[in-house]
């Protein structure tokens, strides 16, 4: 009985502390995690005279030519999901863990969505731009998104301590940047790694970061996505009383019912006008404070 407790508690525990993680890193982990366990298992079943495992690389890794990311754009998204061994995705999952959090929490899951598959579909384009040099092989892994996170991170947390083992505390603008220096010193060294598309990665998510602080609104990019899926027919459908239309202007803050109408529609007002960054601490924290009551 004893085991039993202990083993629910656990469960409970995990399933507390995976709820707790911000939305887009939880969803990345998770796909990740459920495609490497359905490959450990199903990998090895033979279609057509070859494992499964090969069709999926073959059909959905990155191929760093041109012509295949035209035909075959979706290997842009599908290749950050496939990983080559378990310490391949722990360690990636891990990083985006340990700095991601602190990142989507502060500028939101849509802005942090567009950062994570902007910083991964660059790096992707920066591999093709330089594959003539360094050839062409199919990529796999989650590594150039996490690079861009990572850079996000160092830049808005310079100074905050990275603990690494057998090390002492490092600020993270040097971890970081030592890890870029790493992946340049190793670039065409032929040890398997697509350094390239770590570095790409990293540029693309400190020009995606720096666009973001500058005013930019990066979460207008997935919008359009979201209001197809609002919009399905099944979403009509499922729609039992009218919405307040300001609530779509709220880009990075998910919020699903209204709670105090007086306060919200001042500040849903406000963001119309000036946009989420117009808003000042006490509102921003005041915004969140009425999503969670929901």
């Amino acid at each position: 009985m004893q085991g039993m407790y202990q083993q629910d508690s656990f469960r409970s525990a995990f399933k507390r502390g995976f709820q707790r993680m911000p939305l887009i890193i939880r969803t990345i982990i998770a796909i990740n995690v459920i495609v490497f366990i359905f490959q450990a298992i199903f990998g090895n079943i033979q279609v057509g005279g070859q494992p499964l495992n090969r069709h999926i690389v073959y059909y959905l890794a990155f191929d760093p030519s041109l012509g295949t990311a035209i035909t075959q754009p979706w290997r842009l998204i599908t290749y950050m999901f496939l990983h080559g061994g378990g310490f391949h995705l722990l360690f990636n999952m891990l990083w985006l863990w340990w700095m991601g959090r602190s990142v989507e929490e502060a500028v939101g899951p849509r802005t942090f969505a567009v950062l994570f598959f902007g910083a991964g579909i660059g790096g992707a384009f920066f591999h093709i731009a330089f594959s003539f040099l360094y050839g062409t092989t199919f990529v796999i892994g989650a590594s150039g998104a996490v690079f861009g996170v990572m850079v996000a991170f160092a830049y808005m947390f310079p100074r905050a301590p990275i603990m690494l083992i057998f090390l002492p505390p490092i600020e993270a603008r040097f971890v970081v940047a030592g890890l870029i220096a790493f992946n340049v010193l190793f670039i065409g060294s032929g040890d398997g790694v697509a350094r390239l598309v770590h570095l790409g990665g990293a540029g693309i998510g400190y020009l995606l970061i720096k666009a973001h602080y500058g005013g930019h609104d990066l979460s207008k990019y997935v919008r359009p996505i979201e209001r197809l899926w609002k919009e399905s027919p099944k979403k009509k459908e499922k729609k039992s009383r009218p919405k307040n239309k300001k609530m779509y202007n709220v880009s990075d803050v998910e919020i699903v019912e209204e709670t105090d109408q007086t306060e919200l529609d001042a500040i849903l007002e406000k963001i119309s006008k000036s946009g989420y960054d117009g808003l000042t601490a006490e509102e921003k924290k005041k915004l969140f404070e009425l999503s969670k009551r929901n």
